[in-house]
C-alpha cells in the first residue's frame, strides 16, 4: 500500500509539474518571437543581397514570407501554426523549418547526450575521490582541475585541441562528423563518427565536468560530517560503504540539480563548439541562421532549446522526488 501510495504521489507530482510547464512554454514562445521580431536588421535585404532591386520586387518578397504584417498579427499566426506543429518556412534554406531541424537534430543529440554522460560520470568520480581524503594530493589535483576547467572557454579549448590532436599529432580529424574520402557503412561508420565526435565532446564537456567535480566534492564533505555518518562509522561500516551507499545518495540532490542545469547550457552552448569543429548540428544551424537572419529557423531552434530545458527540468524534478519523497508534497 505504501509503495502504491508512493507511486501515485510521484505520478501526481509529475502531472502537476507538467501542467505548470504549459504556460511556461507559451511564455517562452511569445518572448522569443517578440525579441527576434524587434531585433535590428531586415531578413528581406539578406535574401535579396547587396544588389539594388526594384521596390516592387522587395515588397513581393516581403509579402511572400509574411513580413508585411504587423508584429501582433505575425505573432498570432505563429502561435496558431505552432499549435498545429508547423514551425514555418526557412528563408535561406527554402524548406520547412521542422524538416530542417529534424535533419540536424540527431547529430546534436548524439553530441549532447555523450557530453552529459561523460561530464557527469567523470565529474562524480573525481568529486568522490577528492572528498574521500580532503587535503590529499588527489584532492588538490581534482580541485585544481576543476578550477582550470571552469575558467577555460569552450571555443578556445576546441581550437587548442584541434592544433594538438589534429594538426600536430594527426590522431583525430579536425572537423566534420564523418570522413568524406571514404564511405563507411555499419559499425565502421559509427566508429568513424565517434572519432570525429571525440574532440568536440571533450571541448564541450570540460567545463561541465569541472562544475560537477566541485559540487560533488563540496556536497560530500558537508554530508560526511553529519551525525548519521559518524554513527555509521561507530557501527563499524567501511569507508567505501559509507561513502557510496549512504553519503553519496544524501549528497546527490544538488549534484542532480547541476547536471540538469548543465544539460540546458550544453544545448544552448553547443553553437560555438559545433561552429569550431564544423559539426553540422542544431548549434551550427543557429550560427548560420543568425548570419542570414533566418528568423523562422531561429525561432524553431529557440523553441527546441527551451523545450529541452523544460523537459530536463521535469526529469530532474522527478529524480528529486525519487531521491527525497518529501519533495512530492
Amino acid at each position: 500500500m505504501a509503495a502504491e501510495g508512493g507511486g501515485n504521489g510521484l505520478a501526481l507530482y509529475a502531472l502537476r509539474r507538467l501542467i505548470n510547464a504549459v504556460p511556461l512554454v507559451l511564455g517562452v514562445v511569445v518572448v522569443n518571437f517578440v525579441l527576434i521580431a524587434l531585433a535590428p536588421g531586415d531578413p528581406v535585404m539578406s535574401l535579396i543581397g547587396e544588389y539594388p532591386a526594384p521596390a516592387e520586387y522587395v515588397e513581393r518578397v516581403r509579402q511572400d514570407f509574411g513580413l508585411d504584417k504587423s508584429v501582433p498579427e505575425r505573432l498570432w499566426l505563429y502561435l496558431v501554426n505552432v499549435a498545429k506543429g508547423d514551425l514555418g518556412f526557412s528563408f535561406a534554406n527554402r524548406q520547412p523549418v521542422l524538416d530542417l531541424l529534424l535533419q540536424r537534430l540527431g547529430r546534436t543529440l548524439v553530441l549532447m547526450l555523450s557530453t552529459v554522460v561523460v561530464a557527469s560520470t567523470v565529474g562524480l568520480f573525481l568529486g568522490v575521490i577528492a572528498a574521500r581524503k580532503p587535503g590529499s594530493v588527489t584532492d588538490r589535483g581534482a580541485t585544481g582541475f576543476a578550477l582550470v576547467g571552469y575558467a577555460v572557454p569552450e571555443f578556445w579549448l576546441g581550437q587548442i585541441l584541434i592544433l594538438v590532436f589534429a594538426v600536430l599529432l594527426g590522431w583525430l580529424p579536425a572537423g566534420g562528423f564523418r570522413s568524406v574520402r571514404v564511405e563507411y557503412t555499419g559499425m565502421a561508420a559509427s566508429l568513424d563518427m565517434f572519432r570525429h565526435m571525440l574532440l568536440p565532446m571533450a571541448a564541450l564537456s570540460f567545463r561541465y565536468m569541472a562544475i560537477t567535480t566541485r559540487l560533488t566534492r563540496a556536497s560530500l564533505l558537508e554530508v560526511m560530517s553529519s551525525q548519521y555518518i559518524v554513527a555509521a562509522r561507530g557501527r563499524g561500516l567501511s569507508e567505501n560503504t559509507i561513502l557510496w551507499r549512504h553519503a553519496l545518495r544524501a549528497a546527490a540532490l544538488p549534484v542532480v540539480t547541476v547536471i540538469g542545469y548543465n544539460f540546458g547550457f550544453i544545448v544552448a552552448g553547443s553553437a560555438l563548439v559545433e561552429t569550431v569543429f564544423g559539426w553540422p548540428g542544431i548549434g551550427r544551424l543557429m550560427y548560420d541562421s543568425i548570419y542570414t537572419r533566418d528568423y523562422p529557423v531561429l525561432l524553431g531552434i529557440l523553441l527546441f532549446v527551451s523545450m529541452t530545458v523544460i523537459v530536463v527540468n521535469l526529469i530532474t524534478d522527478a529524480f528529486y522526488a525519487v531521491l527525497d519523497p518529501r519533495v512530492r508534497y
